[in-house]
């Protein structure tokens, strides 16, 4: 039964984990489509999402194969066959909580050691990138656009490096800024990138003010921050929450902005990873609950798949509610942790009452049918 429910499991976890990888990896064709990179880079980013994703869909994958092999288990008797021996629910139950314990572990220590890890590599690769902007998102001859509203354009590039027949054109603020030049350097230091312009134009002119006359300027050296073409949001250096490790988020430094200011943010981010794992045991138990007995054959049991799948959908719901509420306050740390664990005991609970016999006597069989065929069945004599 164990075999059954880990193949089925990492049949459901792989082929999810592709699909959505595929979903996710679409979105960042741009990277080689319209920013010139490497087919390899392309790879190497989207692969670091895998880890939080599998994260995501394992308890799912859990849920979807613990239902699938109780279901086929009693379509083909096996489970009436076993109640029939005498096994108890938590035999039939074992080698699924065996599983879920298995993907317990294995998300705790994805949450807490690899996930951290993957989205600093993450954020490194889209820095170097965005450091990269010129050198190798520009090609001769084309228009790039790294991002809306940023066009780059140039004619040609030398062996040395140069670059001719630069066009730089950015309407992202109100003051749009088009910069036309002969030829262009990338000089890198310490202190950053910095694109170099020489014997050119800058057009500028208010995009909100149509009646102001568009300004030219003309001029011999110039030069522009490559660091400000780079998102506003993604400048600040401080580490985000799903960036940092668990002891960043128990005791981060008290000059960091983000601990400062959104230290909600942290504490609903810290116990959201210990609490995620609980919850292929709740689905498990859930499913055991109400899967877990033995029914016969004529009887449908796609109710009580529904309704399992409607009680696990209801208790992640919650449960994300729960995590939304600890960065408003800290009592909410509380519900985080005693919507799963008070799940799995209920679930535990009615799993071992339905699993019960139900014992009765021959003197509450006999008050149950009428005098005259208890008088009868009392002579021995054949009742209907």
């Amino acid at each position: 039964m164990f075999r059954q429910v880990a193949n089925a499991f990492l049949v459901i976890l792989l082929t999810l984990t592709s699909v959505v990888w595929l979903a996710t990896a679409l979105k960042e064709l741009d990277l080689i489509t319209s920013q010139g990179q490497g087919i390899i880079l392309f790879f190497q980013m989207t692969s670091l999402t895998l880890p939080s994703l599998v994260a995501l869909i394992a308890p799912n994958a859990v849920l979807m194969a613990a239902l699938y092999t109780l279901d086929r288990m009693n379509g083909d008797s096996e489970l009436i066959v076993m109640t029939a021996a005498g096994a108890p629910v938590w035999r039939i139950g074992s080698p699924l909580i065996a599983l879920a314990a298995i993907v317990s572990i294995v998300i705790l220590i994805a949450n807490v050691f690899i996930t951290p890890a993957s989205m600093r590599s993450l954020r490194d690769f889209i820095t170097q990138v965005r450091a990269d902007l010129i050198s190798q998102v520009l090609q001769p001859g084309r228009f790039s656009s790294p991002e809306r509203g940023l066009t780059f354009h140039i004619r040609d590039r030398t062996l040395n490096g140069e670059l001719q027949g630069l066009l730089v054109h950015d309407e992202r603020d109100a003051k749009v800024m088009s910069y036309l030049a002969e030829r262009g350097r990338i000089i890198t230091n310490e202190d950053g990138s910095y694109l170099v312009m020489f014997d050119g134009y800058v057009h500028r002119y208010d995009g909100e003010d149509k009646d102001k006359a568009v300004q030219i300027v003309a001029f011999d050296q110039n030069m522009l921050d490559l660091s400000e073409f780079s998102p506003k949001d993604n400048d600040t250096k401080e580490l985000r929450p799903r960036e940092r490790y668990l002891s960043e988020l128990i005791s981060p430094d008290q000059k960091d902005k983000i601990a400062t200011h959104f230290a909600g943010q942290l504490r609903s981010e810290l116990h959201e990873r210990l609490a995620t794992p609980l919850y292929p045991l709740v689905f498990v138990m859930v499913a055991i609950a109400l899967l877990g007995q033995a029914r016969t054959t004529r009887e449908a049991r796609w109710g009580q798949i529904l309704l399992v799948c409607a009680i696990a959908l209801g208790l992640r719901v919650a449960g994300l509610a729960a995590g939304n509420l600890v960065a408003l306050s800290s009592w909410g740390v509380v519900l985080v942790y005693a919507i799963p664990i008070g799940a799995i005991l209920v679930a535990g609970w009615a799993a071992h009452v339905r699993m019960s016999p139900e014992l009765r006597s021959k003197l509450s069989f006999e008050l149950k049918l009428p005098k005259t065929m208890t008088f009868w069945a009392g002579r021995g004599m054949q009742t209907k």
